[in-house]
């Protein structure tokens, strides 16, 4: 009876979802494949366990960001656009926060500022990073931070809150307006290079049994990103705002009408999600060493493809669905090439989703 009762249940998925199985079919093939390159020599442990490290450390910063962006859409209701920009706009204010005090004394205040688009100002001649200039790198990380919560509170109240009681589709329009003034007010200003930042040695530690390296920077970057998300837990779950935030996410006229400021709950929902994203700007350039105009809406197309994936309007969801999009993006390099790498993470989040259309944690709001 039980095996006629699994043989039954296996031609009901089979006939029901036979994307299910195709996912699963494609999963295994995959499974095989790496560990087939793995025995016969093709790819050794220490590649596979470098696209890991790297994986996570992208994942991490996706993961951060995407918090910022899956608190907007589920309280205020709309895919912000300006959310890429923002991230760009907090990295070029805490950087060029970080060269003035790592470069005083040494180049004019000008050429620090411009982080090296014109002047003497370079990744060489002022040499940050988190060894040798310590305190200008944590009051970079505080500035982008700082900047970016004042430059999201700004814009909300210029061009959302008067928008505020219109659909959707209207703020998303806003917001893609406001993406292309930022962007393209940074490339004005600083230029559409991609100038080096961090210079000098970064010392590191090796992985015992695996033989990969761990960077300072790369070390800063988890440390302050799960510090960040554990704190983003504990606000959720643990305080009135959290609360708050839940409930207007659950239904916002409810809300209002049990007494909830939502409008004080918006600012906090800007100031929370702004200070999110300036922070992973800033630390996803203090890891890569680079900084450009642009690269905030590149990494918003990962960003997305995680909120969506973990499940839109979910925190949790945003979290684990970039750590997913992050491993997708270098674990895949032991089948593509890097140019594609993008491809393959949307992949991942379309195959997940034929399993699970509503999302790793659908149906659950904010947290």
């Amino acid at each position: 009876m039980g095996i006629a009762e699994t043989y039954s249940r296996g031609r009901s998925v089979v006939a029901e979802r036979p994307l299910t199985l195709l996912v699963a079919v494609v999963c295994v093939l995959l499974a095989v494949d790496l560990v087939s390159k793995l025995l016969g020599g093709s790819l050794s442990v220490l590649s596979l366990a470098v696209f890991l490290k790297d994986g996570l450390i992208l994942g991490l910063v996706i993961g951060l960001a995407g918090v910022g962006l899956s608190m907007t859409y589920s309280i205020l209701g709309f895919p912000n656009f300006a959310h890429g920009d923002y991230i760009s706009s907090g990295a070029f204010a805490g950087w060029a926060t970080t060269y003035v005090i790592a470069g005083s004394g040494t180049v004019s205040v000008g050429d620090l500022l411009l982080l090296g688009v014109s002047g003497d100002a370079s990744a060489g001649s002022v040499g940050v990073s988190v060894v040798s200039t310590p305190l200008a790198v944590v009051a970079g990380l505080v500035m982008a931070v700082v900047f970016t919560i004042a430059l999201t509170l700004l814009i909300d109240r210029l061009v959302y809150k008067p928008m505020r009681d219109q659909e959707g589709i209207s703020l998303l329009i806003a917001s893609v307006g406001v993406a292309l003034a930022l962007r393209y007010l940074i490339a004005f200003v600083f230029g559409t290079s991609r100038p080096g930042i961090t210079g000098g040695s970064i010392p590191g530690i090796a992985v015992p049994g695996v033989g990969i390296r761990i960077n300072a920077h790369e070390a800063t970057l988890a440390i302050c990103a799960i510090g960040l998300l554990v704190g983003v837990h504990v606000v959720l779950q643990y305080t009135k705002l959290g609360t708050a935030m839940r409930a207007m996410a659950d239904n916002r006229d409810l809300a209002r009408v049990t007494g909830i400021p939502t409008e004080r709950v918006v600012r906090a929902t800007w100031i929370i999600g702004g200070g999110l994203t300036g922070a992973a700007g800033y630390l996803i350039t203090l890891e890569t060493g680079t900084i450009a105009f642009d690269f905030g809406w590149v990494l918003l197309l990962l960003i997305f493809a995680a909120v969506i994936l973990g499940g839109i309007g979910s925190v949790y969801g945003a979290m684990f669905g970039g750590l997913l999009i992050g491993l997708a993006s270098t674990v895949s390099l032991v089948w593509i090439p890097s140019d594609f790498t993008t491809v393959a993470a949307f992949l991942v989040m379309i195959f997940m989703l034929l399993v699970k259309p509503s999302g790793l944690f659908g149906g659950v709001t904010t947290a």
